[in-house]
C-alpha cells in the first residue's frame, strides 16, 4: 500500500486530487491508493514509447538497409516505405520489415512536386502515425561532364537532392515540435563540404554541399525543442556507382549496412547530444 509519505513524496503540492502525467490520466482521492498501484502497471511514457519511421528512397541499397535496421531497433513499432516509382522494390522492403515482426507500409509520392511532400506525410501520419524519425535517402547521383552541363541538370540535382528533402523536413517538423521530440537524418556523400573541384559531378557536389547547410541550420533552429537534425555521408558503396579501373585501398568500399548502423545510432536517444554533424561512412576512400 502506498503511504501518506510516500504519496507526498512523489507528488508534492497535491491536495486531494491529483492528476497523473504518465500514459493515461489517473485521479484518485487523498485518503485511497491510486487504482492498481498494487498490481502495478504505472508505466512511464519514456519506457513504454513506441515511434514510427519513415525512410525515403526505401525500395533497394541504402533506402532499403536502412528500414530493416531501424525495423531492428526495439521502440521501432513502424516504418514507413517511400519510393517514387518502382512499387515492386518497395514492397519487397516493406515485406522484410514484416517479418522482423514491425508494420509497414509503402507510399508513392515524387517530392520534386512541392505539393507531393505534405501530402504523403499527412497520408503516413494516417495510416501508422506521427512520424517520430525521418530519414532522408532520395536523391541520384548522377555524372555528366562540366562542359555538357545544361541549366536543366542543375535544376534537376537541386530538386532531387536538395528541395525534396527540405519538403520532407518541413512537413514533419510541425509534429515533432508539438511532441519535443524528432530525430532528422540526411544522406549526403562523402566529400560533402569538402570545396574543391567536381567536374563529373558538380551539379550534384553542389547540391549535396548545400543540404549540408541545411542540416546544420536546421539542427540549431530545432534544438531547443528536442529534434535533432544529421547528415550521414556514404562514400563508395556496394551496388553503387564506382570508379571504372580505381585502385581501392583496403576498407575503400563500404556496404549499405554500413551507412544504416550509422543512421540507426543518429536516430536513436543514444544520440540526443549529437546534431549537426556530418558522419561520413567511407572508410578509406579518398583519405
Amino acid at each position: 500500500m502506498w503511504s501518506q509519505k510516500n504519496k507526498a513524496i512523489l507528488y508534492p503540492g497535491w491536495r486531494g486530487e491529483v492528476k497523473f502525467p504518465l500514459i493515461r490520466m489517473f485521479r484518485y482521492n487523498i485518503n485511497r491508493d491510486p487504482p492498481g498501484v498494487e498490481n502495478a502497471e504505472v508505466v512511464n511514457a519514456e519506457m513504454s514509447k513506441s515511434r514510427i519511421a519513415l525512410v525515403t528512397g526505401a525500395g533497394r541499397g541504402i533506402g532499403r538497409a536502412v528500414a530493416l535496421r531501424l525495423a531492428g531497433e526495439p521502440e521501432i513499432t513502424a516504418v514507413a516505405i517511400h519510393f517514387r516509382s518502382i512499387a515492386r522494390d518497395a514492397e519487397t522492403t516493406a515485406a522484410e520489415v514484416r517479418k522482423l515482426g514491425k508494420e509497414a507500409e509503402t507510399f508513392k509520392a515524387d517530392f520534386t512536386q512541392a505539393p507531393a511532400a505534405a501530402a504523403m506525410i499527412a497520408d503516413v501520419e494516417t495510416r501508422l502515425g506521427p512520424i517520430d524519425i525521418l530519414v532522408n535517402n532520395v536523391g541520384p547521383f548522377f555524372l555528366k561532364p562540366w562542359a555538357e552541363l545544361e541549366d536543366g541538370d542543375w535544376e534537376k540535382a537541386f530538386n532531387d537532392n536538395l528541395l525534396s528533402t527540405f519538403r520532407a523536413v518541413r512537413a514533419v517538423l510541425p509534429g515533432m515540435r508539438s511532441r519535443r521530440w524528432g530525430r532528422i537524418v540526411n544522406l549526403g556523400f562523402s566529400r560533402v563540404g569538402q570545396n574543391v573541384a567536381f567536374p563529373n559531378i558538380a551539379p550534384y557536389a553542389a547540391a549535396k554541399s548545400s543540404l549540408l547547410i541545411l542540416t546544420r541550420t536546421a539542427a540549431v533552429a530545432e534544438a531547443d525543442r528536442g529534434i535533432t537534425v544529421n547528415m550521414v555521408s556514404p562514400g563508395l558503396i556496394e551496388g553503387g556507382v564506382l570508379p571504372a579501373g580505381a585502385k581501392l585501398k583496403a576498407m575503400g568500399v563500404g556496404k549499405p549496412a554500413d551507412v544504416a548502423e550509422a543512421v540507426a545510432f543518429l536516430a536513436s536517444d543514444r544520440a540526443a547530444a549529437v546534431t549537426g554533424t556530418n558522419l561520413i561512412v567511407s572508410g578509406t576512400w579518398k583519405m
